[in-house]
C-alpha cells in the first residue's frame, strides 16, 4: 500500500445533499430545487480542503449500499486517494435545506450504519499498516462502535510515531485524552466539559486547555470560538486569531476546513502562528460558499493573508 504523510479516518461519512426551497410551510409539499450532492463526514472533507490547498492525502472511509458507491465516485472526482472500507449496511446521508425566502439553514443528520466487528478490526489494521506522519480523526461514531473506539486507534498512533489530530466530541473525545494524541479542536462548550465546568468565558480558555495539555491529553489545543475566531494553545504559548468579517452562506464543512488548514500547514512545516491562521482563513472562507461545497483556495489564501498581521 502507497504510504502518505497524512490520512484520514471517517468511519460515519455521509452523502450529503444540499437544496434550496422558498417558504415553509406545515403539511404542505415543500418544493426544493435540483439538489447538490458532496462527500461529507469529518475526514473526507478534511481530505478535501487539503486538496484544495493544492496538498496530498489518503481519506480512509466505510462505504456502503448504493449511497456508499455515490460517496465513492464523489471523492473520486475531487482527485482523491482514498481508501473505501466496504460495509454491509448503507452509507447514511444527510440534508442541507436553504429558505430563500429568510436565507435561513435547515441542516438534518441521520444516524450511523451499524458495523461489524470483522468490519471494525478492517479499520484498524488498515490504519496500524498506514503509518502515516499524521493522522486525522473526525466525525462522530457510529452506534455499534464502543466510545474507546477513536482511543484504540490513538494507541495504534502512538506505537506507529504518527502525530494524531482529533476532531470528535463527548465520551469518545474523553476517551481519547487519557491515552494522549497531538491536537484536538474542541469548541468552548466541548472543552468545558473536558474539563467538568458549565460554560468557560474567554479568559478562561487559556487556562482549561492548558489542564488538559498538563495531564497528558494533547499536545496542543485549537479551541473554536465561532464567529469570534479561535486560539492555539501549548504548554507554553498562547494564541488568538479573530475570525475575517465575511460574508457567511453556510457554516456547513467549517470546522473540518479549519481542521484540513491546519493539518496541511503543519505537513508542509509551518509555524504554530501560521498554522492556526490557515485554519481560521478555510474555515471562514467555507463559510463564505453555499451548502456543502467547503472553500475556495483564492478566499482561503486572501483571508489568510489578512490574519498575518492579526
Amino acid at each position: 500500500m502507497k504510504l502518505f504523510d497524512i490520512v484520514t479516518l471517517t468511519v460515519n461519512p455521509a452523502l450529503d445533499k444540499s437544496a434550496h426551497f422558498s417558504g415553509l410551510v406545515p403539511e404542505q409539499k415543500i418544493r426544493c430545487e435540483e439538489p447538490r450532492y458532496d462527500a461529507g463526514g469529518g475526514g473526507i472533507n478534511v481530505s478535501k480542503a487539503i486538496s484544495r490547498l493544492e496538498g496530498t492525502s489518503l481519506a480512509v472511509f466505510t462505504s456502503g449500499g448504493p449511497t456508499g458507491k455515490m460517496l465513492e465516485n464523489l471523492v473520486n472526482k475531487e482527485s482523491i486517494d482514498y481508501k473505501a472500507i466496504g460495509i454491509q449496511s448503507w452509507t447514511r446521508e444527510s440534508f442541507v435545506a436553504v429558505d430563500d425566502n429568510t436565507n435561513s439553514q435547515y441542516r438534518f443528520s441521520f444516524p450511523g450504519p451499524a458495523i461489524s466487528s470483522a468490519e471494525k478490526e478492517e479499520v484498524i489494521q488498515i490504519i496500524r499498516e498506514l503509518k502515516p506522519k499524521f493522522l486525522v480523526v473526525s466525525g462522530g461514531l457510529n452506534k455499534d462502535l464502543s466510545i474507546d473506539f477513536y482511543q484504540k486507534i490513538a494507541e495504534i498512533a502512538r506505537e506507529s510515531n504518527s502525530k494524531m489530530i482529533v476532531d470528535t466530541s463527548g465520551e469518545a473525545l474523553k476517551k481519547v485524552l487519557e491515552t494522549g494524541v497531538y491536537m484536538i479542536k474542541p469548541n468552548v462548550g466541548e472543552l468545558a466539559k473536558l474539563i467538568g465546568v458549565e460554560r468557560l468565558e474567554l479568559e478562561e480558555v487559556n487556562e482549561a486547555a492548558k489542564q488538559i495539555i498538563a495531564k497528558g491529553g494533547a499536545e496542543i489545543v485549537v479551541v473554536s470560538l465561532g464567529p469570534q475566531g479561535a486560539v492555539l494553545v501549548t504548554k507554553d504559548s498562547y494564541d488568538f486569531v479573530p475570525a475575517p468579517n465575511v460574508a457567511k452562506k453556510s457554516t456547513v464543512g467549517a470546522g473540518d476546513s479549519m481542521v484540513g488548514g491546519m493539518v496541511w500547514a503543519l505537513s508542509q512545516n509551518k509555524s504554530l502562528k501560521e498554522v492556526i491562521r490557515w485554519g481560521v482563513a478555510c474555515g471562514s472562507a467555507a463559510t463564505m460558499n453555499e451548502g456543502t461545497q467547503l472553500f475556495k483556495f483564492e478566499d482561503a489564501k486572501r483571508l489568510f493573508e489578512w490574519l498575518q498581521n492579526k
